[in-house]
């Protein structure tokens, strides 16, 4: 992976509603460049809600996020999306073949750049033959995951990432957090694996029923000493 330039992403009084129920509530937040960011809180607490805001997925109700001081709305939103890039817990794939589904955004990939990626992602280089369909959950993720990791993004946003994989292909993709930041580039990731979220992250931003409840270095969230306890 290339090296990656740092971008900080910046929320300021976000707040989300959804009909009558707020998702979230006042949330500020600054995610630093060059670390890794783990999202932490019960289920239901708006963490998938505040990964798909940091590159318009989803736009607050009030409130901004800023990428390097600018406000989102004012970037292009393609471009914006190549440059922090999104792997959804629930993947999508966009093609009939692997190969052409790691080409959409990056349709110059060549076949064994493509072949590498998959390797990076804990996929084995022949899946780039393969068809998309009937795929597992958790190998159409990695193939997510290697789509975006063409692009060369700057910021990286994981959902969940290992949470359908087995220790050896989750060992994987943590590596592949771990090669962003040693490459100056930006990690955001949702996890429930509170043992994940201290191996990986330099800050936490633990969010409890939509309100941002701690954020700072793992040693001191005491979210993750209680989960764990």
């Amino acid at each position: 992976m290339g090296r990656s330039r740092a971008v900080t992403l910046v929320l300021e009084s976000v707040r989300v509603r959804r009909g009558d129920a707020v998702i979230l509530e006042d949330v500020g937040a600054t995610i630093r460049s060059g670390r890794c960011t783990a999202i932490a809180g019960p289920s239901g607490a708006g963490k998938s809600t505040l990964l798909r805001l940091l590159n318009r997925m989803l736009e607050p109700t009030s409130g901004r996020v800023l990428l390097d001081g600018t406000p989102l709305p004012a970037l292009d939103v393609l471009a914006l999306r190549r440059r922090v890039g999104l792997v959804a817990q629930q993947p999508t794939l966009l093609t009939d073949t692997v190969l052409d589904d790691l080409r959409v955004g990056c349709p110059d990939l060549t076949e064994e750049d493509a072949r590498s990626l998959l390797v990076e992602t804990g996929l084995p280089p022949t899946f780039a033959d393969r068809p998309t369909a009937g795929l597992s959950g958790g190998e159409a993720q990695r193939v997510c995951l290697a789509r975006t990791l063409a692009l060369r993004p700057e910021v990286l946003l994981l959902d969940e990432p290992t949470s359908a994989l087995d220790r050896a292909s989750a060992e994987a993709i943590e590596q592949v957090v771990k090669d962003l930041r040693a490459a100056g580039g930006t990690a955001v990731l949702v996890s429930h694996d509170t043992a994940q979220a201290r191996r990986l992250a330099d800050d936490v931003i633990v969010l409890r029923a939509g309100r941002l409840t701690e954020h700072g270095p793992p040693e001191e969230i005491e979210y993750l000493r209680a989960v764990a306890s």
